[in-house]
């Protein structure tokens, strides 16, 4: 999917400034301060780090940004674990039902995977180090508040 949004980036500016922190400078301050007076702009500058971000917890791959001198294109693309890709790595049934509780839930915990599967600890793991294993997932938190969430999309 693509979105345009016509305008022109800052002087000095390439689509991959947008990927980093940056100051705001909107191509009609008017139009932003509007916006941000209405609440449709929380913060300004933040804007496509948190698409980014968005994309990231959601699964899905990073969107690509294009710059055309008059417009920026966003290109959202859907996320490469698909059933077929997963079977492809070996997964089996429980494995598939943790990656689309993932996608469902954004994150999962060793617990969650030891009641939906009636299974101990030392299981739930095993499942979590095989998906960890192949770059699937990445562990986050520590103690109590460990999970897991995705590592690509």
């Amino acid at each position: 999917m693509n979105t345009i949004i016509t305008g022109k980036l800052p002087e000095g500016w390439t689509v991959e400034t947008l990927k980093e922190k940056h100051e705001s400078k909107p191509f009609n301050p008017l139009i932003a301060r509007a916006f941000f007076w209405i609440k449709y702009i929380e913060e300004v500058g933040t804007g496509t780090n948190k698409i980014i971000d968005w994309c990231k917890e959601w699964g899905l791959p990073e969107p690509d940004f294009e710059y055309t001198r008059t417009s920026i294109v966003t290109t959202f693309r859907k996320s490469k674990l698909t059933r077929e890709y997963l079977e492809n790595l070996g997964l089996n049934e429980r494995e598939l039902k943790i990656i689309e509780h993932i996608k469902v839930n954004n994150r999962i915990t060793s617990s969650a995977i030891q009641k939906m599967f009636n299974v101990r600890r030392k299981a739930a793991n095993s499942y979590l180090k095989k998906l960890i294993d192949l770059g699937l997932i990445a562990r986050k938190g520590a103690g109590k508040m460990i999970h897991y969430v995705f590592k690509i999309g």
